[in-house]
């Protein structure tokens, strides 16, 4: 386990839990929502980003959304594959409805947390 991985799994586990606890309330909008930030803050660690496609992929299951589910078993292929060598977008979402190769703004706050877990990885 890389020191990265280490560093980075509380964040994307405190945002998976979010995710359950906005499913359990019935936002499930909201919890997909957070599924989005676990992904912006895993995608670097092969374990996470893999995880976190596994959850949106459970998410799409319980949704009955074929597309989400299906565009996740492709994700989490990817993410399995390319993560290691560095083929990640930055700040992309993870969901099926954005591209896989598109990069896109991190959030300020997510940002921060990235920054905070690469430095104590060094």
């Amino acid at each position: 386990m890389s020191n990265f991985e280490k560093a980075i799994r509380p964040y994307v586990t405190q945002e998976i839990q979010q995710a359950k606890l906005r499913w359990a309330t019935g936002q499930r909008d909201q919890a997909f929502r957070h599924l989005e930030r676990a992904h912006v803050l895993g995608q670097s660690s092969t374990v996470q980003h893999v995880r976190t496609h596994w959850h949106m992929f459970v998410w799409g299951i319980c949704s009955k959304s074929f597309r989400e589910a299906l565009g996740q078993v492709v994700r989490m292929f990817g993410a399995a594959t390319k993560t290691a060598i560095g083929l990640v977008p930055s700040g992309n979402t993870g969901g099926s409805n954005v591209s896989p190769f598109k990069p896109l703004p991190v959030p300020q706050d997510l940002a921060a947390i990235l920054a905070s877990a690469k430095l104590s990885s060094r």
